[in-house]
């Protein structure tokens, strides 16, 4: 399934096709060696409080988010092969393209909502 953000401080919708990875491989994974990450997509990884971009190709903005949907801390434009900081107030990471959160207005502060959205494309029979 594929999940909507919306910032709703900022009414204003932050990815349309956010997948959402819960499992231990699907969030060491990530967003690991994708070329590209287009405005729209996302990755919501739950439970998360710190993250790397080890092998990744692209820059990529981060929201650090309490239990609430609450952005506590934000990146921008984090390069790969980086380690971020341990953020203890937070619950999981929304990772968005670069240039995401900006062109936005987010904030710390700012309190996002997901919503289910569009289904996994179909695969061909």
């Amino acid at each position: 399934m594929r999940w909507k953000v919306n910032n709703l401080t900022r009414g204003k919708l932050l990815a349309d096709r956010a997948e959402r990875a819960t499992s231990f491989v699907d969030r060491f994974l990530g967003l690991m060696g994708r070329g590209s990450l287009a405005f729209g997509e996302g990755m919501h990884i739950v439970p998360c409080n710190s993250i790397h971009t080890f092998f990744m190709r692209i820059p990529i903005d981060v929201a650090f988010l309490d239990p609430e949907g609450t952005v506590v801390k934000q990146l921008l434009a984090m390069p790969p092969w980086r380690v971020s900081s341990l953020v203890f107030k937070a619950h999981s990471v929304l990772e968005l393209p670069a240039g995401t959160l900006a062109a936005s207005g987010t904030q710390e502060g700012d309190r996002l909502a997901f919503e289910p959205g569009a289904a996994e494309d179909p695969k061909p029979l």
